[in-house]
């Protein structure tokens, strides 16, 4: 640090500088008055080293040399704002004398407020199909939330909400009944399906829902029959309660299937506020709609038949627009299928169009015609329910074909059954599986079908992972029920045996 003494002669103090600080120094104000090679105008004080006298026009000088290196010393911070790095904008700069102010306030409080319904990071924290699948769930549940005041409009009537005849014991047992019923109902919809629900997730979605629409429908027709008043809404009460176990497992699935960085609870959480907002805006024009058509039968009735179809269609859409990755019955045989009939494995978009996202039953009369492979496939048999030629089969197989193999097939007119291991793991379900569909996609082609499987299964199976997991697939596992029955086999000279 320079300390400068003004007086006739300005004295520049240089005691905390070693010697080569001062000439260097010296050199600089000689450069500043063009004298580069000569010598500057001023002398070392005799009897003090440490100053060094100069003429007033060269202080000068050197106090503008110092200002400049001062200004350029001085640290500008830059305010950026943004939710990702590649979703910055500048907000302010800060130098040590100012503070200004950039951008427009209005966007970024604009920002702020979105915030607080898209996943930080958006949108590059999240799948492609994020935006177009929260529309039209959006969409379906604002025309739920609608239909929920017509609904429940019918419903408090039918209890006797409003007359003087109705007691409050009697209303109180009648709810009573109906929630209980629906507990009922989703504790044992979760013991059959539980397990099912995250290998169709786009199926038991579309389900969820239209077992919502039942639910609602049984509330709105409970009144135009008093006698069977309770029957009716515990029928309505047990589909909600079908849509409350599905909905919630399905939408973790498709949580998990959104999250791109690891950020599966703030998408659940943002999810939560999306249908906070469409609750509020679903029950104004519930409400005002019911304030419409109160008294009006054929009003409400009309309304609530097209919302119904509306929702219907919103959530067809919403569940099309979905692009899993993961691998199921459904889309394992789709890709294997056509693996082996061009050698190329189809992209997630492709399979996704592909796939059916209605139950079977409903998609079985659009089908009727074509067989996939996947219906052919018995996964996880249990060995005491063979009989005595299957059983036999099954133990000739288990000594030529699968003696080091975590499953067995076992082919019965044309139904593949797999038999797994006690000791398989996720990755030896999964070859199982797609075992099985190489021996189903063979039963009409070749005569020895295990024979014929296998030799497949050395050569196409490694590179049918391989390409699979390069066009975007996660190879992990098989989603599908749960397997409870397995199998022990042992093949030797005296302990062949099967659990």
């Amino acid at each position: 640090m320079y300390t400068y003494i003004m007086k006739s002669r300005l004295t520049v103090s240089f005691d905390e500088f070693a010697d080569r600080e001062r000439k260097h120094s010296c050199e600089e104000t000689s450069r500043h008055l063009g004298m580069s090679g000569k010598e500057a105008p001023g002398t070392w004080t005799e009897g003090c080293p440490g100053i060094f006298e100069v003429d007033s026009n060269i202080a000068e000088v050197g106090m503008e040399a110092e200002e400049r290196k001062k200004k350029s010393r001085e640290v500008t911070v830059e305010e950026w704002s943004g939710s990702s790095s590649s979703k910055l904008s500048r907000t302010a700069t800060i130098t040590a004398f100012s503070i200004q102010r950039s951008g427009n306030q209005f966007a970024h409080v604009w920002r702020r407020i979105l915030q607080a319904f898209v996943p930080e990071g958006f949108p590059s924290s999240v799948t492609p199909d994020y935006v177009p699948f929260q529309f039209w769930d959006s969409l379906q549940g604002l025309s739920t939330y609608i239909r929920t005041m017509l609904s429940t409009q019918a419903l408090l009537s039918a209890i006797g909400v409003g007359e003087k005849s109705a007691t409050v014991i009697g209303a109180t047992f009648q709810w009573f009944l109906r929630d209980l019923t629906g507990m009922l109902g989703g504790v044992i919809f979760t013991f059959y399906q539980g397990s099912n629900l995250d290998s169709n997730a786009k199926m038991w979605r579309l389900v969820a829902d239209l077992m919502n629409d039942l639910g609602m429908l049984m509330d709105l027709v409970s009144p135009l029959f008093p006698s069977a008043f309770v029957f009716i809404v515990c029928i309505g009460s047990l589909s909600r309660s079908f849509t409350g176990v599905a909905s919630g497992a399905t939408r973790a699935a498709l949580t998990q299937h959104f999250a791109l960085q690891n950020n599966a609870a703030d998408i659940a959480a943002k999810e939560g506020s999306q249908e906070t907002l469409a609750t509020m805006v679903g029950m104004a024009f519930g409400m005002l709609l019911a304030r419409i058509t109160v008294g009006h039968s054929v009003a409400i009735w009309f309304s609530f038949l097209s919302l119904t179809m509306f929702h219907m269609y919103a959530n067809y859409k919403a569940v099309r627009c979905l692009i899993l990755t993961t691998l199921n019955s459904e889309r394992t045989s789709i890709l294997l299928e056509n693996f082996m009939k061009t050698g190329q494995v189809m992209s997630p978009q492709e399979v996704s169009k592909m796939e059916n996202v209605l139950p079977l039953w409903a998609s079985s009369w659009s089908l009727k015609n074509t067989k996939s492979l996947y219906t052919q496939i018995n996964l996880g048999v249990r060995v005491s329910s063979l009989d005595r030629l299957e059983m036999t089969d099954l133990l000739r197989s288990a000594e030529s074909h699968y003696k080091k193999a975590k499953y067995m097939l076992l082919e019965r007119k044309g139904i593949i059954s797999v038999i797994t291991h006690k000791d398989s793991t996720a990755s030896d379900v999964l070859q199982s599986f797609i075992h099985a569909l190489v021996m189903a996609n063979l039963v009409e082609k070749s005569g020895s079908i295990h024979s014929e499987s296998q030799s497949w299964m050395d050569k196409h199976y490694q590179v049918f992972l391989l390409k699979l997991q390069s066009s975007g697939w996660k190879t992990e596992r098989l989603l599908s029920p749960s397997i409870i029955w397995r199998a022990n086999w042992m093949c030797g000279s005296s302990d062949e045996k099967i659990d």
